[in-house]
């Protein structure tokens, strides 16, 4: 696979890298972060132009980052009826909005960069919740900014070891997804047993 990506910055360079980062933004499984990674290695080399890797990079997520907005907003406009029929429902998407109003500018921010995996992921969630889209659109681009930054200028300085670099980030990024989704999910299972324990429970008649 590293063959193929390789050989692809090279023939097809910035257009490609523009294509890749902005359907990776749309969750669609291609190799944005190490395609930056070879092109900035061949803009090291001086077969690509560093600035104009970076631009590609970094309009390419940011455009992507913003469609994934604009869908999941549409959706939800749509789905509206269908989310406050039930109470479930309702109360699941009252608890979105909150917590996107709370912390959801720096949720936007590091999921860009710090856990890549889930940042597609939060901005279908900031759309469905209708989060501020100037917010969004402003930290999202703040942390598009750190990761082209870092995928373009580590392939730019470890031109020679694009491989182990992109198993290094690749490994610690999943490992930090996995830690806010094992977290997240501590936090919900923690709360339902609360909720649980202060129902009142019914007596039985003999």
């Amino acid at each position: 696979m590293t063959e193929l990506i390789l050989a692809l910055a090279a023939d097809y360079g910035v257009p490609l890298l523009f294509v890749v980062t902005f359907l990776s933004c749309l969750a669609l499984p291609v190799p944005s972060s190490l395609l930056m990674l070879a092109s900035g290695g061949f803009a090291a080399a001086g077969d690509l132009s560093l600035p104009m890797v970076a631009i590609a990079a970094y309009c390419g997520a940011v455009i992507g980052d913003n469609l994934g907005y604009w869908i999941a907003r549409a959706l939800s406009e749509r789905l509206e009826n269908w989310l406050l029929a039930k109470p479930k429902r309702a109360a699941l998407r009252q608890r979105a909005e909150a917590f996107m109003d709370k912390w959801g500018g720096s949720s936007v921010f590091f999921s860009c960069w710090l856990v890549a995996p889930l940042g597609p992921h939060v901005n279908y969630v900031s759309g469905l919740s209708r989060f501020s889209w100037p917010r969004f659109a402003l930290w999202g681009a703040a942390g598009e900014v750190v990761w082209v930054s870092l995928y373009v200028g580590l392939g730019y300085a470890f031109a020679d070891n694009i491989t182990e670099i992109a198993s290094l980030l690749g490994n610690l990024s999943g490992f930090l997804a996995a830690g806010v989704v094992a977290t997240g999910l501590g936090i919900w299972l923690l709360r339902a047993s609360k909720a649980r324990d202060k129902k009142p429970r019914r007596r039985k008649i003999n």
